[in-house]
């Protein structure tokens, strides 16, 4: 593999890694996190729900396992690099 593209995957991975482990532990601080839709072409309110750790508990711990489920999958992608021929 080019060593500028795996540069660039780990680059990237690391810096989605860091973005997500931000948004949560922000999540945790505040007590409220940003709904996350996977739908590009959805810019509808419910792709921009705001879930509260009081009032939505199990929709809050969904979205914080699932945002620090990623960051930890991005930190790994970024260590091992991209190895598509072992």
């Amino acid at each position: 593999m080019n060593p500028a593209l795996d540069l660039l995957y780990r680059l990237a991975a690391i810096g989605i890694s860091i973005y997500c482990a931000r948004k949560a532990w922000y999540g945790y601080v505040e007590r409220k996190i940003l709904f996350v839709s996977d739908d590009w072409l959805d810019w509808s309110r419910w792709s921009r729900q705001e879930f509260d750790r009081d009032t939505m508990p199990i929709r809050y711990w969904m979205q914080m396992v699932g945002t620090a489920f990623g960051a930890l999958l991005c930190l790994v992608g970024a260590i091992i690099g991209w190895q598509p021929n072992v």
